[in-house]
């Protein structure tokens, strides 16, 4: 089991790695934008990443490739809130082919998606950290070679529990 506490670690077996949380924590989130990291258990559902930047990356996961025109919906209007998407999109979004790195790896967790709940918050992801380990929007960053040799390690019965 993946262990993600508020001190802003991350701890697998003998791995201790440093994250990034959402700017107000971790906790219940309620609400879309809230900047929580929702607190509980959860699963890796898929891994995305961006071929053009990660040459070598092994996984009992079946990687898929980003592609330009992939995003994730955030807008609770749409029918695809909290699932990927093809872009463009009359709704809001988050791109996932992006100029900067943090979505070059992504893992898609399981929060908010068996029912799906219109505005209970959607695309909690652990991400590439950005520069100084900067706040997340409610998702766990971590360090490039970090997330990679994480995702060389698990499978889909590694569950991620997130303590506030």
């Amino acid at each position: 089991m993946i262990i993600i506490n508020k001190s802003g670690y991350l701890k697998y077996k003998k791995l201790r790695f440093k994250c990034a949380l959402g700017k107000s924590g971790i906790g219940i989130k309620k609400v879309e934008g809230d900047n929580i990291t929702p607190e509980g258990t959860f699963k890796v559902l898929k891994i995305y990443y961006r071929k053009d930047r990660i040459k070598k990356i092994s996984s009992t996961f079946k990687l898929i490739a980003i592609k330009k025109n992939m995003g994730w919906c955030n807008d609770s209007r749409s029918k695809k809130y909290n699932q990927l998407i093809k872009l463009p999109s009359k709704f809001t979004y988050e791109r996932l082919h992006r100029k900067d790195n943090m979505y070059d790896v992504v893992l898609v967790l399981n929060f908010n998606m068996q029912p799906i709940k219109k505005k209970a918050g959607s695309a909690i992801f652990i991400h590439i950290a950005g520069k100084k380990f900067k706040y997340t929007e409610g998702c766990v960053a971590l360090k490039k070679n970090h997330l990679i040799k994480l995702i060389s390690v698990i499978s889909n019965k590694t569950k991620i529990k997130i303590l506030s």
